[in-house]
């Protein structure tokens, strides 16, 4: 299970080494629209969603095409809305369907029907609901909407109909870790492992809507203690084994070794915790825009360029922590990750937007 983790969401050492030693991409992050109809208190984008002059289908079209030829063999698309919403969304997963490449959909799920169910699951998408908690209540309060956990499990209920999942078609979930759904965690994990659903537990990234919600972060040290409560769930009960690190259970992000993210205005960014603004694809093509990126160069590079205690740490080889949070709680994105558990809070300074 967390072989098939990283192959769905991630790569292995060996193709990050090689894609790094040629100067490729292994997968592209794509907002598309900026328009929701939640309005989750940890979201990382915020409450004024919406955005102008956002790109067109062709425009997204020929983003994919450049880095398929950079590399690319993965499209995941995210939203600084929910995709859904996107009119253009299913002729850009045919679009990548028809190169042949994986494509990952993060998805609150309440917009699922019987028809787009088996729309995902004929062009092999990979869709990743959001799973804030199994409570109605707690769900629907974290999403800030009546009746979300309803639409999201009528959802969920249609993929499944759909055949989700089996040998090719993978399904996953994604759980926030806050304050008010911390103790339920554990539970999830068990009904996603059970269920041969792949758990995504993240930490919140500290931009947008969550820095307006001090109350919804846990303290590091009880991360620490469910991110090694599922580190023994999966060593007791599933014989899987891994080493609990933040900001994801399970799964060390490197997404900056090989990824880089498109917003829907057309703007490269590293990831969508990092918003620096690096070129834009209607004015560059995306192999300039990375190979003259100073940032994107020092980001490649993180195990020598990273600075602080995560430098000597012990997990350094696999981990760097959240770039994202370091970069909004610090503004460095090279710093030392303050939220990991690893870190005492005098080895950092926090940024006047932080809020520990």
């Amino acid at each position: 299970m967390i072989r098939k983790m990283q192959r769905v969401l991630g790569f292995s050492d060996e193709e990050i080494a090689f894609a790094s030693k040629n100067n490729q991409l292994l997968s592209m992050e794509i907002e598309l629209s900026s328009r929701c109809n939640l309005r989750c208190v940890y979201c990382y984008a915020g409450k004024n969603l919406f955005r102008e002059n956002e790109l067109e289908q062709e425009e997204i079209f020929d983003a994919v095409s450049q880095a398929k030829a950079l590399g690319a063999r993965k499209i995941i698309y995210v939203g600084a809305g929910e995709p859904l919403l996107d009119v253009k969304l299913r002729d850009i997963i045919h679009y990548v369907h028809k190169l042949g490449m994986e494509h990952v959909l993060f998805t609150n799920g309440t917009l699922i029907n019987a028809e787009m169910a088996k729309f995902l699951f004929d062009n092999e998408v990979v869709p990743v609901i959001k799973y804030s908690s199994m409570k109605e209540k707690s769900f629907d309060q974290l999403t800030g909407c009546d009746g979300a956990y309803a639409s999201m499990m009528r959802g969920f209920a249609y993929l499944r109909k759909a055949g989700y999942p089996d040998k090719k078609h993978n399904l996953g979930i994604e759980t926030i870790v806050t304050t008010y759904t911390i103790k339920e965690i554990p539970t999830i994990w068990r009904w996603a492992r059970n269920n041969n659903i792949l758990p995504y537990v993240e930490c919140i990234t500290r931009k947008g809507s969550a820095i307006e919600h001090n109350d919804i972060f846990p303290d590091k040290e009880t991360i620490q203690r469910l991110f090694e409560n599922l580190v023994q769930i999966d060593k007791n009960e599933f014989e899987f084994t891994w080493d609990a690190c933040p900001p994801i259970a399970g799964f060390f992000c490197k997404r900056h070794l090989y990824s880089c993210t498109l917003n829907s205005q057309g703007f490269i960014q590293p990831c969508v915790g990092i918003d620096i603004q690096l070129g834009n694809i209607r004015t560059a093509k995306l192999s300039s825009i990375l190979r003259n990126s100073k940032v994107m160069h020092e980001l490649s590079q993180i195990r020598t360029t990273i600075k602080g205690p995560c430098k000597t740490c012990g997990h350094h080889e696999n981990c760097y922590g959240c770039r994202g949070n370091a970069y909004n709680m610090t503004g460095d994105y090279l710093a030392s990750d303050p939220t990991c558990w690893r870190i005492k809070d005098e080895a950092f300074t926090c940024s006047a937007n932080c809020k520990k």
